[in-house]
Formats: C-alpha cells, structure tokens, sequence
C-alpha cells in the first residue's frame, strides 16, 4: 500500500527523502510527493504516476533543506490525481501530513471543520486529518505531538500519519494504528518509514513501534508516547540484510532475482531444525507437549498466496499430524461465527505481518480463546507481535509485489509445524521424522536444478502469449499449487486463468476448452500416490486433449506422460513435498507471459505488496 518516508538530520532531505520512495516502490503506487521543512513555509511539490514524474517536476535550484516527508500513494478516496497525492496541508500550507491506510469516519470530520471555515481541495479522506491538527496544534500552543494525540482520539480506522510543522520543520511526529511505521536511528540524524528498505544504506539501528503509539522525532533523537500520554520506552533491535539484498543483482526484474534466491531462502529457513537426538526443534512455537496434544483443530487464516500456502499445511498436518485443518480465508473469517476456544491452534501466515484482513482475524481468534502461531517473513511487524508465538521464514526481502520465495518458505514452514506436531503427538518417529526432514534438505538443491534447466520452459512460454485463458489442473496437494498457479498468471500478464480439481473437470468447467483457440492448460502430475491419483490426472489430461486444449504437464523425472504437447521434468520427491518444486515452473511461466506481454513485471498494475486496509 502507501509508502512514508521521515528525514532529519544534517544532510540535504532530499536525497534521503527520494531514495527511500524509490525503495517502497514495491508495495505499489499511483501518485508520488514530497514536504520539505523550511523555517516558516513548507516546499510542496507532488505528482500522480510514478516516481519520476515527481522528481521532473522538482526545481533545478531546489532549497538545501534538512528535514522532510515523502510519500507514494496507492489511491482509495480519490483518484490518481495530482490533487489527490500526498503530503495533504491546512489552509495555511504550514502543516503537512501524509497516511497509509483509512479514515474511516473522515466525512464527518470533513464536514465539521467545514463548518467551522475550513476549506477542503481534494477527495481524499486525509486532508481532514490535517485539518483537524492544524487546529488542534492551536489549541495546544503550538505543540505538534499533544495535536496528533488529540487527533488520534477522534479518529477511527487503520493509519499510519506523519505530519510536519514549518514553525519547527525539524520535528516530525507520527503515530501508527493497524499500519506498518519504523523508526531508523543515526547518527545525529533520524529516519521514519513504513519499511525498514527506506532508509538502510544509512542505519542498521531500528525501533518498530507499537499500536497507537506516538513518535517525536528530531536530529537528536526520538521519544514514544502511548494513548495515555505516558512516556514508552523504545525497543530497538538490528537489521539483519544489507542494501544489496534489495537491489537487481544483475537480473531484469526483482521478481527473477527472488525466483533465483529461493534454493537459498528454502535452505535458510530449515537450517537447524533438527537436533542431535533426532527431534524437530521448533522453541518458538511455546507450546508445551501436553498442549500440543490437547489440540482439537489447527484452523489456518491467510490471503492471496499465503492462503494457499495453508491449504498445502492442510493436506500436510492431517496426513502426519492426524489433526482436523480448517483453511479460511482472512478477509471473510470474522464476518460468520467460527467454532474455536482454547484447544484450537490458529495459524496466521503473512509475508509482510501487516496484512490487515489477516490481522483482524487473529484478533477475533484470540479474542475467542484460541492460540494463535504467525508464519511470517518480517521481524517486529504487527501480527508477530500480536500472536501468541511466531514461527519466522528466512526469505530475506521480497521486493517484487508477485510473492514467490516468501511463498516456499511459507511451505517450508508448514512442512517443519506438521513434522513437530506429528512427533510429540506420536504420530510419526523419531526416525520417520528424521528421514523426512533429511529429504527437505535435499530441495533447495532440486530447486536449484529446475532454475539451471528453466531456459526451455521460458522459450515455450512465449508461444502462448496472446492466449486469452490458461486453465491449470491438479489432484490432491497439487490442487492448492495450481491455483497458485493461476493467480500469479492473473496478477502479471492480466489474463483470465484458473485452477480446478482434476475431478472437477466433469462438472462443468471443461465447458471452457475452445478447440479452435487450442485452450492452454497446465497439469501437475502427482508425484506417487496411495490413490493411483498420478493414473486419474493422466485421464483428465487425456480428456482436456480430446477437446482441442494445448496440455503442459509438469511431471517428476521418470514418471510415464501421455497425451501431453510438452512435459516440464522436475526432480522426484515425496508427494507432500512435491509443491515446493512444482511451484517453481509456474513461477517462471506467469513472470515470462507478463514480459512477452509487456507488462510491469514487479509492479503489476492495480496492486500493492502489503494490503494495509481492509
């Protein structure tokens, strides 16, 4: 969603200020712009589109100034205009004030300040915030922190705000509800962002804030109030990845780069998971044995790509745990009456830890009873902090908005929680256990051996550029990998694609192959199974073919294809295992159909990185 960025300090903000926009282009925007501090007026300038039409509107002879707010907008309430960008500003142009997220009560504050003699020049639900602390810092001498208090009280929603003053332009306050903000810490310079990428080539010292907690900062330092007005003692902590993991490294896009780093992250993420006695080792789950086998239900609440990640923990926890799964997508979770209490695990999996839809369900959950485990890829984000315990995945950073390593490492994850459960509730053993976890560390080089053989399946994806759908069928574990499937072609190359159950295909959606178009469709040939599903999948190949449609099938080395016009070989594996792997042609499919299509392969349109709203 909507990028922020906090200068000051001794340097010139705009540099500091343009950077560390151009590093938060990832979570998506529409419309860039810039306040900088100067002693009794604030400079102004903002564009809509992309960043470097703010940066060509800037003046030659642009004013050395010290402290500043930047801002890329992913638009809501208003539309992608030059009005409509932020910083927004009072009447007066002194007060300045950028937000990530909604003003949920925002027409009727618009309307009193209205009433009032305030003048409104835009259809965002933000200016009334700057409206609204423009007087309160009045009411208040002139004192910008006791206006953002007094201002959060009357507000409702999900925000991150950031407001600066020209009477004192080396002051920035900010304050966070339900919204990413993170404060870097310099030397004698001081940094705010909705990211810590924002501002890394200066600080590897950060501070996460709290919920509805207010930031003073200036170039000496920062103080953290809380609603109560009373003094919060910040809690610093280390970031642990440099500049260069967000940059290009060479490749065209970041998406490639990051579909590259996953044997890397695979490998990360289950270093050290198994000790010398041959248990999983999994402390941050701080569940006691007596606990985990108390468990009545594992209910799995995510969204996007990290849904169908819970739906692979689904098929992996009932076969080797032998506890009932429930998947639920975030967003309409809380909005029934789900059966929970406190023998229920609940397992919130969020790249980012910030996805509200995400977040409000595992409050609902709490609040009901339940334990709640976040799989996550961000440390000191929201739902970490919020969940009983956290289990982290070591992708490094995702920069491109189209998940893929954070993705497998969300597998990875799953995988390691179903193996632990299975175990102490003695369902598998310690050898079984052992022989499984030694496989995983195999992946991360079967990975690597798809990518070194990945330039065929690049070259065939050209071919169906123009298609208007690609279909994608798969059985059992490979059902949830085919709708990932789909989705990553739908967010790159902007055409309509699906995923279906291979027994579904009867019931009405093989209605879609058109043989004169020659429909593509994608299958995922079962690695080994207890059902003869690899036998079943071929049967629905062969009547997908029949019907005209162009059929790729994705089958592990040695297993017998029939009926396909191209076979994409990947390394055997375990069938629970096979998603890891599978994933990855499709990965590279949907981001080579968005090149030949000419698409914005790290920014598709539309969408943001890190959905901060509901």
């Amino acid at each position: 969603m909507c990028g922020i960025v906090g200068y000051t300090g001794p340097q010139s903000a705009i540099t500091p200020l343009i950077e560390g926009l151009r590093r938060l282009e990832y979570r998506g925007y529409d419309s860039a712009g810039i306040a900088l501090g100067t002693s009794g007026a604030l400079f102004i300038e903002k564009r809509a589109g992309k960043l470097t039409n703010l940066e060509g509107s800037l003046p030659a002879n642009m004013p050395v100034v010290h402290s500043g707010i930047g801002h890329t907008r992913w638009a809501t309430h208003g539309g992608p205009t030059d009005r409509n960008a932020h910083p927004h500003t009072d009447n007066e142009g002194k007060l300045a004030v950028i937000h990530n997220g909604i003003i949920e009560n925002y027409s009727e504050l618009k309307a009193e300040l209205q009433s009032r003699g305030h003048e409104f020049s835009s259809d965002t639900d933000t200016e009334s915030v700057a409206h609204l602390l423009s007087e309160l810092r009045k009411s208040h001498g002139g004192d910008l922190t006791a206006a953002m208090l007094d201002a959060v009280k009357r507000l409702r929603g999900s925000f991150t705000l950031v407001a600066v003053h020209a009477d004192a332009p080396e002051v920035i306050v900010g304050v966070r509800r339900n919204s990413p903000l993170v404060v870097g810490l310099g030397d004698g310079e001081n940094f705010m962002a909705s990211d810590v990428a924002a501002f890394i080539d200066y600080t590897k010292r950060a501070v996460e804030l709290g919920q509805d907690e207010i930031i003073t900062m200036t170039p000496a330092g920062i103080s953290i109030i809380g609603l109560d007005g009373k003094a919060v003692v910040p809690k610093e902590y280390a970031i642990t990845w440099d500049s260069a993991s967000a940059q290009k490294g060479g490749y065209s896009h970041f998406m490639l780069k990051e579909i590259f780093e996953q044997p890397k992250a695979v490998a990360d993420t289950l270093i050290g998971r198994l000790t010398d006695n041959g248990k999983i080792e999994l402390d941050e789950l701080h569940m006691s044995e007596a606990e985990i086998k108390a468990l009545k239900k594992i209910v799995v609440i995510a969204c996007g790509t990290a849904y169908h990640a819970g739906m692979i923990a689904k098929y992996v926890i009932e076969k080797w745990a032998k506890i009932s799964v429930e998947v639920e997508i975030a967003s309409e979770y809380r909005y029934r009456d789900p059966i929970i209490d406190s023998n229920t695990l609940v397992i919130a999996i969020s790249q980012s830890g910030e996805t509200m839809d995400t977040l409000m369900a595992i409050r609902h959950a709490k609040a009901a009873g339940a334990r709640v485990l976040a799989i996550c890829n961000t440390n000191s984000s929201t739902i970490p902090r919020e969940s009983d315990a956290v289990l982290y995945t070591h992708a490094g950073p995702e920069i491109a908005v189209a998940s893929t390593k954070a993705l497998l490492t969300q597998i990875v994850a799953v995988d390691l929680i179903g193996l632990h459960l299975a175990q102490v509730r003695g369902e598998l053993t310690d050898a079984q256990v052992r022989d499984l976890y030694n496989e995983m560390l195999e992946l991360p080089g079967k990975i690597e051996q798809i990518l070194e053989t990945v330039e065929p399946l690049r070259a065939l994806t050209r071919t169906f550029a123009k298609s208007e759908t690609v279909l994608f069928i798969g059985r059992n574990i490979g059902y949830p990998v085919v709708l990932e499937g789909a989705l990553k072609l739908k967010e790159l190359a902007y055409i309509h694609a699906e995923g279906f159950a291979g027994g579904e295909l009867k019931h009405g959606s093989i209605a879609l192959i058109d043989a004169e178009k020659g429909t593509p469709v994608i299958a995922i040939l079962p690695s080994g199974s207890d059902h003869s599903l690899d036998e079943k999948m071929l049967s629905n190949i062969q009547e997908v073919k029949a019907r005209g449609a162009r059929v790729i099938v994705i089958a592990h080395e040695g297993a017998e294809v029939v009926g396909a016009e191209h076979i994409i070989r990947i390394p055997a594996c375990s069938p629970l295992f096979q998603p890891i792997l599978a994933t990855v042609p499709l990965q590279v499919f949907a981001y080579e159909m968005a090149i030949a299509r000419g698409n914005d392969v790290d920014q598709p349109r539309n969408l943001a990185k890190s959905v901060t709203v509901e």
